[in-house]
């Protein structure tokens, strides 16, 4: 997958969870060459901005844009 080169992290976390909704914060973190705590430090940060939420269970849920 190739991501925008001038994207911020967020935004390329934005573009990862739009395609693949259901992958864990290790595969966010090793799609964008990143420790799972700072996916974890991004998703955060786009949770309590109202962006997007978890939608079920850790391991059976899904990402979703509001």
């Amino acid at each position: 997958m190739k991501l925008i080169v001038d994207a911020t992290t967020q935004e390329k976390l934005i573009a990862l969870i739009t395609a693949h909704p259901k992958w864990t914060q290790k595969q966010f973190a090793n799609a964008l060459g990143m420790t799972s705590d700072g996916v974890k430090y991004h998703l955060n940060k786009l949770k309590q901005a109202g962006l997007i939420e978890r939608v079920g269970s850790t391991k059976a849920g899904s990402w979703h844009l509001l």
